[in-house]
């Protein structure tokens, strides 16, 4: 698969829910990837890419980004709140803001330096103990409580369950996010990225099939 490839599908996607392409934002997951697979997608064009650990980013994209004017980092993974600072500093956007410390941590860092990411709120739409985001039935206060936070909430996000149809958990994140007046939905990977553009999503997270598989 290719970047070029990705980008087709996902207009096709598109255009089959009756939307236009330029709605859905390809974020390139480039976690764990050398960079020799990430120098010629930023090459053809890509701008926004997804990263899990703080650390990690910053020692790719201290470098690299300045070379490619446009780039944005988006953290997609668990953050600690002692990267928080960090993640403020590098990232465009934060797609996993999941537990209320994690929530005055980012406001009173927003107060201090005067800027804060687009913030996703991650709601566990499975509620499986394993994984981190908020319950279901618990994401619209935490939305009000973000809120009255000053904090720049823009949408959510999930992972629905690896060995469920992921198309009811879209949809639970769209009813959840338009009762909260929320017009970010991140949601859709590699192998189901055009069911949750079926289903109202504004950025997809791919990486496999653009870069293939990661390393171990």
């Amino acid at each position: 698969m290719s970047l070029d490839a990705i980008t087709a599908r996902i207009a096709q996607a598109a255009r089959e829910a009756g939307r236009a392409p330029e709605e859905i934002t390809l974020i390139a997951v480039s976690k764990k990837q050398p960079e020799e697979r990430v120098l010629p997608v930023l090459e053809a064009g890509q701008r926004v890419f997804g990263e899990n650990r703080v650390q990690e980013a910053q020692s790719r994209w201290g470098a690299l980004a300045p070379r490619f004017a446009g780039t944005e980092i988006h953290i997609i993974g668990p953050l600690q709140t002692n990267k928080a600072r960090a993640a403020m500093e590098m990232a465009h956007a934060i797609h996993s803001l999941d537990r209320m410390k994690l929530a005055t941590t980012l406001a009173r860092l927003a107060q201090e330096t005067g800027r804060c990411p687009e913030l996703f709120v991650q709601v566990n739409t499975g509620a499986e103990p394993q994984k981190a985001g908020v319950l279901p039935d618990e994401a619209d206060g935490f939305v009000a409580e973000c809120r009255r936070l000053d904090l720049p909430v823009v949408g959510l996000m999930c992972i629905p369950p690896a060995e469920e149809d992921p198309a009811p958990h879209f949809d639970l994140l769209r009813e959840i996010a338009a009762r909260n007046d929320l017009k970010g939905l991140s949601m859709g990977m590699s192998g189901d990225f055009e069911t949750a553009i079926a289903r109202g999503a504004t950025h997809v997270r791919v990486g496999s099939a653009i870069f293939g598989a990661r390393a171990s």
